[in-house]
């Protein structure tokens, strides 16, 4: 009997920066079988259109995140720290438009 072979690819997650300076946001997801061709499947799909200036590709199984349900008790420490709140900091107006 035959070992079955995978076929399937792995799933990567993508983030892409438009402008030097500014934050990568996630825009999608590729499937590929390493990390130089998810690069390049993530050029094909969304840079597409030119307005990209960087690519990252994660691994999905990678990402770890909270799920819903335990969201309440995760994020509950923090509530208790209003000093972390930003209304309690002054921002001097030099650096409001950075």
């Amino acid at each position: 009997m035959e070992t079955p072979i995978n076929t399937e690819w792995q799933l990567w997650e993508v983030f892409a920066q438009e402008k030097t300076g500014e934050p990568h946001f996630h825009c999608g997801s590729v499937h590929a079988p390493d990390k130089e061709i998810a690069l390049q499947n993530a050029r094909d799909v969304y840079a597409r259109r030119g307005s990209v200036l960087n690519l990252w590709v994660v691994p999905a199984k990678e990402i770890t995140a909270t799920s819903p349900s335990e969201s309440g008790e995760f994020f509950e420490p923090a509530n208790d720290k209003i000093y972390r709140h930003p209304q309690f900091y002054h921002i001097p107006k030099a650096v409001r438009d950075i």
